[in-house]
């Protein structure tokens, strides 16, 4: 029984990722999750205001089982399968992060600095809104997530997808060690 309370290694984990990434590939499904955002605004009737929601949104429902499936799965695990809420990090990560102002670091899973109710300021709620606009404007304009570029364009080799993640992680880099010192 130890052995679900802790994470699963990269030989067990990677495999059941690629053995899905292949049932997908077989059944010529695709995986992302920001389809699924194009989705639910098709349902609740975004196609009447532009073309973009014009679509067979009913050839989604799979995507959309995915999606919940990973919102059941991830509370489930989060509730029952982990006996641990901090994530592990080194040691120079938290001081570094004390410095910044996160004084959970290490010792929480997400930082209450930033997304604690009681502790929601002007500021972090301004970050919170660009980044979830900086988020969707890109996984659109990339034409996918990362979820979607990183594992499901990878796997199918497409070079759109290899440009993507270096983006996405090199805009990773340039946020935590140039912009994110600045605002912080």
């Amino acid at each position: 029984m130890n052995w679900i309370l802790n994470p699963w290694p990269w030989y067990v984990s990677g495999p059941l990722l690629a053995l899905v990434m292949l049932l997908l590939l077989i059944v010529g499904k695709r995986f992302g999750m920001s389809s699924n955002l194009r989705t639910l605004c098709t349902i609740c009737g975004a196609g009447k205001k532009t073309s973009f929601f014009k679509f067979d949104w009913k050839a989604q429902k799979w995507n959309l089982i995915v999606m919940i499936g990973t919102i059941i799965g991830g509370l489930l695990a989060s509730h029952f399968l982990t006996n641990d809420h901090t994530v592990s990090i080194s040691k120079n990560t938290v001081n570094y992060l004390n410095e910044l102002g996160f004084m959970d670091a290490g010792k929480a899973y997400v930082p209450s600095t930033l997304f604690d109710l009681s502790t929601i300021s002007i500021k972090s709620l301004l970050l919170l809104i660009a980044g979830g606009f900086m988020v969707g404007f890109g996984a659109r304009y990339a034409g996918g997530c990362t979820s979607g570029h990183a594992i499901s364009g990878l796997s199918n080799l497409q070079l759109p997808s290899l440009i993507a993640v270096i983006g996405f992680f090199a805009g990773g880099i340039i946020m935590i060690y140039l912009l994110f010192p600045l605002i912080f």
